[in-house]
């Protein structure tokens, strides 16, 4: 993953590896206004070439670069050009990005296990996500995995997720790629750059807070006084007085849009507009990505904002899906 993220430009904000699917949220970036300079064309293939392969292309672009001094070359912009483009029409482009990466890891995965064919079941699925209020919802939902699978309680102990790399670093590095792409993820919004730099800035509390909503919370069925059946939210380990606190604070939070228990018990759910939503932001966002994919819809249909709905619904008002989902939300 890392390696392809440092070929193509792009950047992995937030990321988790399950035992049978992933989860990514990349930031396409655009490819630099004056192109690459050759050093960081070679510089960008190392990652995921040998240096014999490398020095291949050096030698060509050397060859190219004495022969346009020496005044042999009809079109020196063409020449160096057709040879960038070789690899850069790769780079800065989802599509590409997960082909090459999914294509390596699978022949990884194959020579380890020595088995041989497809990996994958399906093509990968795509969502685009507005900076702010979405991006660091779906980098929360996607840290969270592992917590609503049950494997750990808290995400920090997931070592194979872009939090857990964060704060416990990992075998090739010390998270400082991890908290990067969690600033941007946090604060893109604010045109923050992608620098770990900021992680103590608030950004890791803020984030913590964010994940940890509505913790250790689950929902009871009791009979009430009258006989009848009712659910209750409940916190392990409190008295009957504290749990009617709670419940007070729960109620006041419901009140709000972000950051507060409601919000973040929504986290610890399966929310299918955070794969099947297409588009996910703020209503003018969804709908100006409406607009510039009309002839994708019918022409009945007169804006593309859509409210989320059953377990999305705590974030209606602040987020927004493009896909009216009906079942299964």
């Amino acid at each position: 993953m890392r390696m392809y993220e440092n070929f193509s430009g792009n950047r992995i904000l937030s990321y988790c590896f399950m035992c049978n699917h992933i989860h990514l949220l990349v930031e396409i970036t655009p490819a630099p206004a004056g192109g690459l300079t050759d050093e960081e064309l070679l510089g960008r293939l190392r990652w995921i070439h040998s240096e014999g392969q490398v020095a291949l292309v050096a030698k060509e672009l050397a060859e190219a670069r004495r022969a346009i001094a020496a005044g042999q070359v009809k079109d020196p912009e063409g020449l160096v050009r057709g040879i960038h483009e070789r690899f850069t029409w790769r780079m800065h482009d989802l599509s590409q990005f997960m082909k090459d990466f999914l294509q390596r890891y699978t022949q990884w995965h194959n020579g380890k296990h020595e088995r041989t064919g497809h990996l994958w079941e399906s093509r990968f699925k795509s969502v685009i996500v507005e900076d702010g209020v979405a991006a660091r919802t779906m980098a929360a939902y996607i840290d969270l995995n592992p917590v609503r699978a049950g494997m750990v309680s808290d995400p920090a102990e997931y070592r194979w997720s872009s939090y857990g790399e964060a704060i416990g670093g990992g075998a090739k590095g010390n998270g400082k790629k991890a908290r990067a792409g969690l600033v941007r993820a946090m604060r893109a919004h604010r045109g923050t750059a992608a620098d770990d730099a900021f992680w103590k800035d608030d950004v890791a509390v803020e984030y913590r807070k964010l994940l940890l909503s509505g913790a250790g919370e689950s929902v009871e069925e009791r009979v009430n006084r009258s006989g009848k059946l009712e659910k209750v939210r409940v916190r392990k380990g409190m008295s009957a007085e504290e749990l009617e606190v709670a419940r007070a604070k729960l109620r006041e939070a419901a009140e709000k849009q972000m950051g507060e228990v409601p919000f973040g018990m929504m986290l610890r759910c399966r929310v299918r507009y955070f794969t099947d939503g297409a588009v996910i932001g703020s209503r003018e966002f969804v709908n100006a990505a409406f607009v510039a994919a009309r002839d994708r819809f019918g022409p009945k249909r007169r804006d593309g904002a859509r409210r989320m709905k059953g377990r999305g619904a705590a974030a209606a008002g602040a987020l927004w899906s493009v896909r009216d989902l009906r079942k299964d939300v």
